[in-house]
Formats: structure tokens, C-alpha cells, sequence
């Protein structure tokens, strides 16, 4: 196996692992696709764009050349949204080694597909499958760059290389678990921001902690009820990637799909309101995916379907709310354990 570490892709999630990895003494490349933005990154040592008030150590060298980022990693770390990721690896394909590892970071489905990342890379590096980890839980950049006390999770289908990698990340503020449920590592991760969009709406129309309550608990179910159709373990729900992940994304300032919920809410369209956060919204095209999903195994997603019809039929964001609320009276804790059985 190589030396060194390669990130690839310099926002603000990709600079804050470099930076974590940097202060562990770990050789690290950090790949940008814009020259001028990794010669300004060399030059400022700072990411006033992405994580502004972070400083990049010393020893992080920057590029925008694919070549010179995978000359002799041990490790390459997928750091780019969701939607970029198969594009990202036909990229890397010509210059991978055969013995590196393979990180994954981004939480969210293939809008043409419906794959998880995981699956997507497995599509076009076949041979990479036993290679493969996932990094996911509730982690938000800003916290992790400023060193603040954090918990993720390593998945992968090989327990050696969970272990492998959670020890290249393990450091005093940050723990890394591991967990062989990549299934429900993954949808958990994706599916949450789903969540966090209808309870940043519910944020913006002036509802309370009450209602975004129970928009989380009520999306958790809906959540573990695709991941265990679709072959998770429900247990896995319950730890970091699922209610740990759902609630920090559902509550936080930092939080993209939050935000970008708050201002549907105040009566901003989907473009206006993408345009207003300037990063990618993952939840936006993740919503896509789930709802195609849930239709074709027969699942119900009642958050999913409404939010679907925020986004992308016009519906008003209170209507969507009273849709939700009106619907056909259940009892809880039957609907609970349908969801953890597997029942649709």
C-alpha cells in the first residue's frame, strides 16, 4: 500500500477531514478541481470560501492535478457531493492503485439511478468492493475544523478495512466506530436530509419545537422503514448514523438542508433558495431518489411524498404541513415496529 493520503475535493467537508488528518501527521494531498482556487488555498492557507477561520497546517499540499493527488496514496477520500460521485471516479480510475483504499463521505442517492454511493463506485470500480469503506454520522465541518468533540461511523462490507480506516481517522476529538451495516449506514446518512428540509420549512412557516419534534421522530420511522425494506439492520437507525445524524442535521445553524428548508418556508422558491445557501443542498435530489424508492417497493414515506410535492409541483409549504397532519389516524407503536420488521 502507498504512502500518504489523498482528500479529493476541497469544500468545506473535504478540507476539515485534510485538516484533521494533517494534525495527525498524515501526509496530505488535497485535490481541488479550480487551479486558482488550490493556488489560493497554497497561498492563503485558508478556505475563506468553504471554512473560513480554520487554519490549514502546514504540510497540506494543495493540487488540481488528479495525477499528482493519487501519485502514491494509501488512502483516497471521496469528499465531493453526492451527484459528482461517478463522475469523480472515472476521474481516479486510470491512476488508482491496485492496493489502495477507497473512502467515501458523501451522504446522498444517485438522482438518475437511486443507487447509493457505495453502489455507484461498486458500478464503475467493480474490483474495489473489499476496499471500500463509508464515512458518515453527524459531523459538521465547521465543528470538526475547530476541533470540537465529535463521533462517526466507518462502514464497509470488509471488517479489516473498517478497522484500517478507523484507525487512519481516530483522533482525541474526533471517535470513529465501526459498523458492517452499510446498507443502513448509507440510507441513514442520505435520507436524513430529507427530514432536516421539512423541519427547516416548519422552522421558517413560525411552527415551534413541537412540530419539528415530531417531524424527526415521525421521519426516523419513515427512514428505517425503506432502509430495512432495502436490506438494512434497524438497529442501525438508532445509532449515530441515523437519530445522531437526523437530529444535528434537522437542528443545526451549520446545516445546509436546515436552511435551505427555512427559507422554502418563508415563501422563497426552490431556486431562489439554493441560490441564497451557495452550496449543494443534498436533500434536494435525495428526495428525488427516495420517493422513486418508496414507489416502486411499496413504501410509504408520507414526509417524502410531501416533500416531493414542495419541491417539484408547486405545493405550498402549509399545505404540506396539514396534508401530514390530517393524515389517517395510526397507532405509534404499531407503525414503529412495522417499520422495524420490515412490514410495509
Amino acid at each position: 500500500m502507498g504512502e500518504g493520503i489523498a482528500v479529493l475535493g476541497a469544500g468545506s467537508w473535504g478540507t476539515a477531514l485534510a485538516v484533521l488528518l494533517a494534525t495527525k501527521g498524515k501526509r496530505v494531498k488535497l485535490w481541488a478541481r479550480s487551479p486558482e482556487f488550490a493556488d489560493l488555498l497554497a497561498v492563503t492557507r485558508e478556505n475563506k470560501k468553504y471554512l473560513p477561520g480554520v487554519v490549514l497546517p502546514d504540510s497540506i499540499e494543495f493540487t488540481s492535478d488528479i495525477s499528482l493527488a493519487l501519485r502514491n496514496p494509501g488512502v483516497v477520500v471521496l469528499a465531493v457531493p453526492s451527484q459528482s460521485i461517478r463522475e469523480l471516479v472515472g476521474l481516479i480510475k486510470p491512476f488508482l492503485r491496485s492496493d489502495t483504499l477507497l473512502v467515501n463521505t458523501a451522504k446522498g442517492l444517485e438522482r438518475t439511478t437511486c443507487l447509493r454511493m457505495s453502489q455507484v463506485i461498486c458500478e464503475e470500480l467493480p474490483e474495489y468492493a473489499d476496499r471500500l469503506a463509508v464515512l458518515s454520522g453527524p459531523s459538521h465541518a465547521e465543528e470538526v475544523g475547530r476541533e470540537m468533540p465529535t463521533a462517526v461511523v466507518v462502514a464497509s462490507q470488509s471488517p479489516e478495512v473498517a478497522e484500517y480506516i478507523q484507525d487512519v481517522f481516530m483522533a482525541p476529538h474526533f471517535r470513529v466506530y465501526t459498523n458492517s451495516d452499510l446498507v443502513g449506514v448509507e440510507f441513514g446518512g442520505a435520507l436524513k436530509n430529507i427530514i432536516a428540509l421539512g423541519a427547516g420549512i416548519a422552522e421558517g412557516l413560525g411552527f415551534g419545537d413541537n412540530t419539528k419534534a415530531a417531524l424527526i421522530t415521525r421521519g426516523l420511522t419513515e427512514i428505517t422503514r425503506l432502509g430495512v425494506a432495502l436490506g438494512a439492520n434497524p438497529l442501525t437507525f438508532l445509532g449515530l448514523t441515523g437519530v445522531g445524524d437526523l437530529v444535528v442535521t434537522a437542528t443545526s445553524k451549520h446545516s445546509r438542508n436546515r436552511r435551505a428548508g427555512y427559507l422554502l418556508g418563508q415563501g422563497l422558491s426552490l431556486e431562489e433558495t439554493l441560490a441564497k445557501v451557495g452550496m449543494v443542498v443534498e436533500g434536494v435530489e435525495t428526495t428525488k431518489a427516495a420517493r422513486l424508492l418508496s414507489l416502486h417497493y411499496g413504501i410509504e414515506m408520507p414526509i417524502t411524498e410531501q416533500m416531493y410535492a414542495v419541491l417539484f409541483e408547486g405545493m405550498e409549504p402549509k399545505t404540506a404541513v396539514s396534508n401530514l397532519m390530517m393524515r389517517t389516524r395510526r397507532h405509534e407503536v404499531e407503525e414503529v415496529f412495522a417499520s422495524v420488521l420490515g412490514e410495509k
